[in-house]
């Protein structure tokens, strides 16, 4: 079935800073609601994309947070989705209707999740943990006392708090001494405040020059010396191309062979996601995340109309996009430390070129902005081809990540 709506996520966070979940809502074009097919179609897409070939969850540990209204509920494709992994947010005020109350009753019951919006804590009282597993709170970051009074009862049952909006670390900091997972407002895009010195750490250095050598098509021996430097870099360049994904089909234990087998572009973009990992100062795993995320997405939509070596370029760009944030230093002093080429240069700063709309256009679906749709027409991309990019690039994010 034809879709008309595109899919924007945010985080969730447990108080450790990680992120246990996304909140998938629907940005409808038009304010028509959709009729049950249409809703039908939509969970069955979710659930086709979040599950792999085997049928198991693509997304590992994480919970999925559904936008939901009334007619989801008794969806058929519900049944395909893991219950433990399944949360639904559905707006109290729709509970009176009896028929919506006796349906989350049931999915309850079932054991898929359910996140209760709007909710007026004090009225539902002692009932609130038979219908929820959580509920979404107003933080204001104003009265915290009150609010500490209000959700201590919440915290002795086993309905989990959800709240929102977080919009920086200092409130994120109050709320996990609140004992509530936030959602975050614009968390996943703020760099935690660090003490640490800013500018690159030995480790970084030596990945730029790495890459800068990649760059420049340097010599395999030439980089081989220079990844001898770094007995850690070394080891995980090892691993990975001895990992069951790389599949390499036999041992390779030298770095000669690792780099001869991995290739130039293979090697750039693995050097990218070590380099954003290899951050210490406005480290945070959220951020990191995102950053993962965003490249992988934008590379999916753009390699249907750029190919495959144009695309891993924005996966670049899109990586690079938030470097400035994760090593702690201006987009100005990145660009400095390492050559990039005009493409990925003017999409970083300005969102421009060749590459430039793939990255805003994965922006715009992490931060709910109304530009998702007019982004996607003109790069000529369907709701679908959209949805379907972002859902994978979710699931490769977790591989990655393990």
């Amino acid at each position: 079935m034809h879709q008309t709506n595109f899919l924007v996520r945010e985080p969730l966070l447990d108080p450790k800073q990680r992120v246990v979940g996304y909140e998938i809502c629907w940005q409808r074009q038009g304010a028509a609601p959709s009729s049950p097919a249409e809703l039908e179609a939509l969970v069955a897409f979710v659930a086709g994309q979040v599950l792999d070939a085997d049928g198991n969850w693509a997304l590992r540990d994480k919970i999925l947070f559904l936008e939901a209204v009334p007619a989801m509920l008794s969806t058929d494709a519900l049944h395909q989705l893991p219950p433990e992994r399944t949360v639904l947010s559905i707006k109290t005020s729709e509970l009176a209707r009896p028929d919506t109350l006796t349906a989350v009753q049931a999915l309850r019951a079932g054991g898929v999740g359910i996140l209760l919006r709007e909710a007026d804590i004090a009225r539902i009282g002692n009932r609130l943990p038979t219908i929820a597993s959580y509920v979404e709170v107003r933080f204001s970051g104003a009265d915290v006392g009150t609010q500490a009074r209000a959700y201590a009862a919440l915290k002795q049952s086993a309905v989990g708090m959800v709240a929102r909006p977080v919009s920086n670390w200092a409130d994120f900091d109050a709320c996990a001494a609140l004992g509530l997972n936030a959602f975050v407002g614009k968390l996943h895009l703020t760099p935690r405040p660090s003490t640490d010195s800013k500018g690159l750490n030995p480790a970084q250095a030596i990945i730029m020059q790495l890459m800068q050598m990649v760059r420049q098509n340097a010599d395999i021996a030439q980089l081989e010396a220079v990844l001898k430097r770094d007995a850690t870099l070394s080891y995980k360049l090892l691993r990975f191309i001895n990992s069951a994904g790389f599949g390499a089909g036999r041992e390779i234990q030298s770095l000669r062979q690792a780099l001869t087998l991995l290739g130039y572009t293979p090697l750039y973009r693995w050097l990218t996601l070590l380099l954003a990992t290899a951050s210490t100062s406005g480290y945070s795993p959220v951020l990191l995340e995102t950053a993962v995320v965003r490249g992988r997405l934008a590379e999916l939509l753009a390699v249907g109309a750029l190919g495959k070596s144009e695309a891993e370029n924005v996966f670049v760009a899109g990586m690079f996009s938030l470097l400035d944030r994760l090593l702690g230093i201006s987009m100005q002093e990145v660009l400095a430390n390492i050559q990039l080429s005009d493409d990925v240069v003017a999409a970083l700063l300005t969102r421009s070129g060749k590459y430039g709309p793939y990255l805003a256009l994965a922006e715009a679906c992490e931060l709910n902005s109304d530009l998702v749709a007019s982004l996607a027409a003109s790069l000529k991309l369907s709701p679908e081809d959209v949805n379907q990019a972002h859902l994978s690039a979710l699931a490769w994010a977790q591989n990655v990540a393990a």
